[in-house]
């Protein structure tokens, strides 16, 4: 019987070790979880400024008297693109803000100042 004991410690030790790593790991996601719902502002707020980049774009491109599509083939992108960095869905690359900032005469500078 004492034997048979003996060869359950090993069993035992690995469910124990098991049990703690699984504890373990639903601490970190709880954590993670935490985190996250605490970053809610910071999220919110990088939505802002993307929504606020998309209005800056938007309003030079009208100042400029230019469609999205004028303004997507003079870039080499689609209407589509244009369309989701006026909406604030995705933001141009550096090389297309260049670009967007010499087609509608003024510096990124300008661009970025607004938002």
């Amino acid at each position: 019987m004492a034997g048979a004991t003996l060869m359950l410690i090993p069993f035992m030790l690995a469910g124990i070790v098991f049990c703690g790593l699984l504890a373990y790991i639903l601490i970190l996601i709880i954590k993670s979880l935490k985190k996250y719902i605490k970053s809610s502002d910071v999220r919110k707020e990088k939505s802002d400024i993307r929504r606020s980049l998309g209005e800056v774009l938007k309003e030079h491109r009208l100042k400029c008297s230019m469609t999205q599509e004028f303004v997507a083939e003079t870039l080499g992108v689609s209407r589509q693109a244009v369309s989701k960095w006026e909406n604030g869905t995705s933001d141009p690359s550096t090389s297309n803000l260049i670009a967007l900032a010499k087609l509608y005469n003024i510096s990124v500078d300008e661009i970025l100042k607004n938002i």
